[in-house]
């Protein structure tokens, strides 16, 4: 086997690691009396289920929570998510969120490994696009959530 082998199992073992820590002690999993917003979706195919529940301070997300049960991957990238984008202002957060989503689905490059943190350790799950609804699905209502507290009478539809 060579170094390069070698190193690919390591970063596949790691990112394994930190799908399992995130899905096993989830971040910011909960809920928030007096959310600005709360957004809930199930993915029919494989029945996850996330809620988000967001408070802002007008400019900035000031708090964000998920609640839910499904597979490691919905659960894992809810919890980065969340970890993420607290305390990024609306927009930033909108725009990362579009941008994860998009490299997900592979119509924009990831970034060189490390810029992104925990959530590298998803890049894998682009070779199962069955897969790829598990790790956007919280994304998903995050955008369209988002959307929605900037622009409350466009409906919150996905760009």
């Amino acid at each position: 086997m060579s170094a390069a082998d070698k190193e690919s199992l390591k970063l596949e073992w790691l990112y394994q690691e930190i799908i399992l820590d995130h899905y096993k002690r989830p971040r910011n999993f909960g809920t928030i009396d007096n959310a600005d917003l709360v957004a809930e979706e199930e993915n029919p195919y494989c029945g996850d289920h996330i809620a988000v529940h967001i408070k802002t301070d007008g400019e900035k997300i000031a708090d964000i929570r998920f609640s839910g049960k499904g597979c490691a991957i919905s659960q894992a990238s809810a919890s980065m998510m969340t970890e993420k984008v607290k305390g990024m202002g609306l927009e930033e957060a909108l725009k990362f969120a579009e941008d994860f989503r998009k490299m997900m689905r592979g119509e924009k490059p990831f970034p060189p490994e490390g810029e992104l943190e925990d959530l590298d350790a998803l890049r894998g799950v682009r070779e199962f696009p069955i897969r790829i609804k598990c790790a956007t699905l919280a994304w998903d209502l995050l955008q369209r959530s988002l959307v929605q507290i900037l622009s409350p009478k466009d409906g919150g539809e996905l760009r």
